[in-house]
């Protein structure tokens, strides 16, 4: 068998079927979408795909037929006659500066105008695409196809500023305005992003597109199921596994746990992160590669400022249209989460209509947790020192919970006062438990209620109950009335009780607590 050949960072489809590189076929979605549907979005994590599809659909409206030989296309009963294709790539573009989102359509609009005989320097952006459209269906013939993938790019990170954000909003509000008015002149349009600003007007003058995003019928388009995956990739799965020395099934038991669990709709499968897998195989090192590529500083923030915490993200649920909204100042971090990839979809209650996000996997949970801290607490990012991850590390790992209450105590008396409440507390205790290594378990469910946060090393079990104003005692107390350590009876290891009171009244705003160690029943369970 040839060796693979990893197309890591590489968004051309002609590019990659043309140099050999390793493909996984989803080449019958060009064929469904374009036989049913005329106005598309599509909403992806970034580098989940999405510019390799646009670029896939390119090629197809191209009638580059050569490049989907033995492919699912290339067996379907599709049209394979050439048109006109415009294809506009947000992807690039400082979107900051005064100009920046206009120098981008200017440069794409002349390299069109150019080809197809249009003189459009005396017009503006929007006046200048209506006579690219309809001068491109002149001279060909041929509906015209519009591809614009990235198109929110110029929006995102800019919540900070809203002057910018508005006047880049209004740019592609008036330029995207265009599709409807030219609709005889279009024959497919494909527009992709990592989020739907539906309340911002961007899609107001576009009710004829088709969000496809959460649609059954395409919830694989983008990203690999596992037996994509092993049916494409076995040999570099093999390789890893003799490199880690374990076997196969293990090394893909890795991988699902650190790539796996994107889920895009009710009953779609759940699928890789195409980009870490391809750096994972390459580099033979499973590594978080795809949070090592860059997380907005602003959806960090509004975790924060939302007061819902951290650590309830995981298992929050939300309906439909909360899903797919997204707009400038919300509150509501939930819906920039899952459409960004920090969250997925776990289940659907289909009698309450009501979907359940949770991280998708360890390297989004483990890298959301380390972009996070800073945030809340920029004193545990430090490598060294009383507050660093490590010290809290060898506390928990090493069975010394007083020593971890007391850092954690001293760590809260520098808050500001206006950041103290049970939210705050509870977070970043659960961010700090994430990153030690641990497996903390926020708002475990029982049937006398739910705790507040187990966490769980080696040798020991750590089940927290944070009050506010109220007392460590009544914090101890409730844990033993929900009999949370029950669950641990018969675990080997050493259980902890930790009753923690946030009181907001104290001059020092510091924590109270109190710590129980559970005798162990050595009974032998069977």
């Amino acid at each position: 068998m040839a060796e693979l050949k990893y197309p890591i960072g590489i968004q051309t489809f002609s590019k990659i079927i043309e140099n050999g590189y390793t493909y996984v076929d989803k080449t019958r979605f060009v064929g469904e979408l374009t036989t049913r549907s005329k106005y598309v979005f599509l909403n992806r994590p970034r580098r989940f795909g999405k510019s390799l599809f646009t670029s896939t659909l390119h090629c197809y409206f191209d009638g580059r037929r050569d490049l989907f030989k033995g492919l699912a296309l290339d067996s379907m009963d599709v049209d394979w006659t050439p048109h006109p294709v415009l294809h506009f790539d947000f992807n690039n573009g400082n979107y900051e500066v005064e100009e920046g989102i206009h120098d981008i359509l200017d440069y794409a609009l002349a390299r069109y105008e150019r080809q197809y005989g249009c003189d459009g320097s005396a017009a503006g952006l929007s006046i200048r695409f209506q006579a690219l459209i309809e001068r491109a269906y002149e001279k060909t013939g041929r509906g015209v196809v519009i591809l614009i993938d990235e198109y929110d790019k110029p929006l995102l990170g800019l919540e900070e500023n809203p002057e910018i954000f508005e006047r880049n909003r209004a740019v592609l509000k008036s330029f995207f305005g265009t599709l409807k008015t030219m609709d005889r002149y279009i024959r497919f349009a494909f527009l992709t992003g990592v989020a739907r600003f539906s309340k911002v007007s961007i899609f107001s003058d576009l009710n004829q597109l088709q969000d496809i995003s959460i649609d059954d019928r395409y919830a694989d388009i983008c990203g690999w199921t596992e037996e994509e995956l092993i049916e494409t990739f076995l040999p570099g799965v093999r390789e890893l596994a003799a490199l880690r020395e374990e076997t196969v099934e293990n090394t893909v038991a890795v991988l699902r746990n650190y790539y796996d669990g994107y889920k895009f709709s009710a009953n779609g499968s759940r699928l890789y992160n195409p980009f870490s897998v391809l750096r994972a195989l390459e580099a033979k090192s499973v590594q978080p590669y795809w949070f090592a590529t860059g997380t907005p500083t602003f959806l960090a923030k509004r975790v924060k400022s939302s007061g819902l915490g951290a650590a309830r993200m995981d298992g929050i649920a939300c309906d439909e249209e909360e899903l797919l909204e997204v707009g400038l100042g919300k509150d509501n971090p939930v819906p920039l989460m899952f459409q960004a990839g920090y969250l997925t979809i776990d289940s659907y209650d289909s009698r309450r209509r009501r979907y359940i996000l949770r991280f998708p996997n360890q390297e989004v949970e483990i890298g959301f947790s380390k972009f996070l801290l800073p945030v809340y607490v920029p004193e545990a990012t430090k490598r060294y020192g009383p507050f660093s991850i490590f010290s809290f590390q060898d506390d928990l790992y090493d069975g010394h919970p007083e020593q971890f209450m007391e850092r954690l105590g001293t760590l809260f008396k520098d808050f500001p006062y206006e950041d103290m409440n049970e939210v705050m507390y509870r977070s970043v205790t659960y961010l700090i438990c994430r990153l030690c290594d641990t497996e903390p378990q926020a708002e475990r469910h029982s049937f006398k209620g739910r705790s507040d946060l187990e966490v769980l090393t080696t040798n020991y079990v750590y089940l927290f109950e944070f009050k506010y104003d109220e007392s460590a005692e009544v914090a101890i107390a409730q844990i033993h009335d929900r009999d949370d350590a029950g669950r641990h009876a018969f675990d080997p290891r050493q259980v902890y009780l930790i009753g923690v009171n946030c009181d907001s009244k104290r001059a020092t705003r510091a924590l109270s607590w109190l710590i129980e160690l559970i005798p162990k029943n050595n009974k032998d369970p069977r």
